[in-house]
């Protein structure tokens, strides 16, 4: 019988497989050592994404962390973890989520570059929501949080505060919350269309 933490385990394992090589052991004991085995890689498994976050954290960089994975550069070191890294949306396989990762990040790219292009469109609209004193107290929280982000020098940050105080905007607000609208719909079609252009650049 092989059981306990996966050192333990890779030590019941390798008796099993000594005492095939010396004559042979009942096919219960591979086939239970087979089970343990498999259940402590998954745990392993489990393990390598967290610890390859806790380095990124610390500092490390891809190129860094490459040898230790035992891969040879940092693009496969960064598609490894994200292979391995549970999804946060739902892909069923590690192709699935490096993708959606990669999708992302050309999407992130593309919205900022956009919203780098009309800064001072934006930053007027969230100076008007930010001077609005007929919110509710959760409008009241996010042009709060909006007039926090103004002080910031990256526009981009605009984006969030600015799609939260969308719905808190009533009839008397109609055609700002439409231009907010706008806003929204237009980030979510530079994110399509960089993950489709994305996508066919490389097939």
């Amino acid at each position: 019988m092989v059981d306990g933490g996966p050192a333990r385990v890779v030590r019941g394992v390798q008796e099993v497989v000594t005492a095939a090589r010396r004559g042979g052991v009942p096919s219960e004991d591979a086939l239970a050592a087979l089970a343990a085995l498999r259940s402590a890689r998954e745990q392993l498994a489990g393990w390598e994404p967290e610890l390859i976050a806790a380095a990124r954290a610390g500092g490390a960089s891809w190129a860094v962390l490459a040898p230790a994975l035992g891969v040879a550069s940092r693009q496969a070191a960064e598609r490894r973890f994200l292979r391995l890294r549970p999804s946060a949306t739902g892909e069923a396989t590690g192709e699935a989520r490096v993708d959606a990762e990669r999708d992302r990040r050309a999407g992130d790219r593309a919205v900022a570059e956009w919203a780098r292009r009309n800064a001072s469109v934006l930053r007027q609209l969230a100076g008007q929501v930010s001077a609005l004193d007929d919110l509710d107290a959760a409008g009241r929280e996010s042009a709060d949080r909006l007039g926090a982000a103004l002080g910031e020098d990256d526009v981009t940050s605009l984006l969030p505060p600015l799609a939260a105080v969308r719905g808190h905007l009533g009839r008397a607000h109609a055609g700002l919350a439409e231009r907010l609208g706008d806003i929204g719909a237009e980030a979510a079609r530079l994110r399509r269309d960089a993950a489709g252009n994305r996508r066919g650049r490389v097939s």
